[in-house]
């Protein structure tokens, strides 16, 4: 922690840390007695209205009121490797769903129920990550209840080869009938290699990076019908959020991507290129640029998700060295339309 030179503890961070590791000390309740201070270490995720939420390495939250911070500082990320990172389950699905937040959730126990208007399956299912604190019936019982309430299908996002807990309840959602629908790998990569390709360098030049998303971009990712605040909302969540365009003719960009960085995690999505511009190395190009913003950010590995019917996007992140870590999969509650 750091100190002045009189010895006393300064707070070193602002908002803008947002997406940034960071270690904090605070005053809590909850300290040891005799112990006044509580130290944590982790990424800052959000610093809204006065309070600040900081989430570590095994996706534990802590939420911490900005009047208790005694000292702070950002902190160094892991170093940028040149091969694929090591993670855990746990550690990649909370990063994913940061990555891509509802505008609404509520906890079921360790399951959260996550709703967005129907923008995307992942904005709209459960996230089921341990136990729902009461029998699987009956929770899903309340699954259905709660996305029947918002006029939404029920679903439940589940994985293989991830861990053998998510395995086994989505052996027994499709039992009681929940219908597996789209499945997707996600995959990981080291982060600096990305940034080196050999990306055209006319083409790199063309990539301009936002951090809000404007209609030109919108008109290139044709994932909705009229874009109302709830597509918004989800796009602009992350802890530290850019958007990237290639300019094309007429107000649509020949290519966008997105990018969320989270401590040391980079999570790229929305990577589109025009039908009429491939072969112009756009796609390499935004993963670039993208990149080499993430590791000014103190990243070091990569993350995306991919359809698995999507050959020509999996060939490509092939070729970056992208592999996969787990397939994820959403159930659809049974009697109930998409």
């Amino acid at each position: 922690m750091e100190f002045t030179e009189g010895g006393r503890l300064e707070v070193r961070i602002t908002a803008a840390d947002v997406g940034k590791r960071v270690s904090v000390r605070y005053v809590t309740e909850s300290s040891a007695p005799g112990e006044r201070f509580t130290d944590a270490v982790g990424v800052l995720t959000s610093w809204d209205e006065g309070v600040l939420l900081i989430t570590r390495r095994t996706g534990q939250t802590v939420r911490i009121a900005e009047s208790a911070l005694a000292a702070g500082k950002v902190v160094p990320a892991a170093p940028a490797r040149r091969r694929g990172p090591a993670a855990g389950f746990p550690e990649l699905a909370r990063a994913a769903a940061r990555a891509w937040q509802p505008v609404e959730s509520e906890p079921l126990g360790e399951w959260t129920l996550r709703a967005a208007g129907g923008f995307t399956r992942r904005a709209n299912s459960v996230l089921p990550l341990g136990d729902p604190g009461m029998p699987l019936d009956a929770a899903l019982t309340r699954v259905r209840e709660w996305y029947a309430a918002r006029g939404l299908p029920p679903y439940v996002q589940t994985a293989t080869g991830a861990e053998d807990t998510q395995e086994v309840l989505g052996a027994e959602l499709e039992r009681r009938g929940w219908v597996r629908e789209v499945s997707a790998e996600l995959r990981t990569a080291a982060l600096a290699p990305i940034g080196d390709l050999d990306a055209d360098a006319s083409a790199v030049s063309e990539v301009r990076l936002s951090r809000a998303v404007d209609e030109q971009w919108l008109r290139r990712y044709q994932r909705f019908g009229e874009p109302g605040p709830h597509v918004l909302k989800v796009l602009g969540s992350g802890p530290s959020v850019w958007f990237a365009s290639v300019p094309g003719t007429g107000d649509i960009p020949a290519a966008i991507g997105r990018l969320v960085v989270d401590g040391r995690w980079a999570g790229f999505m929305a990577v589109e290129v025009d039908p009429e511009q491939r072969r112009r190395g756009l796609a390499t190009a935004v993963m670039t640029v993208l990149a080499r913003r993430a590791l000014d950010e103190g990243a070091s590995a990569a993350w995306l998700q991919v359809e698995s019917d999507n050959d020509g996007a999996r060939a490509l992140y092939d070729g970056m060295g992208f592999t996969v870590h787990h397939h994820y999969h959403h159930h659809r509650g049974p009697g109930t339309e998409a």
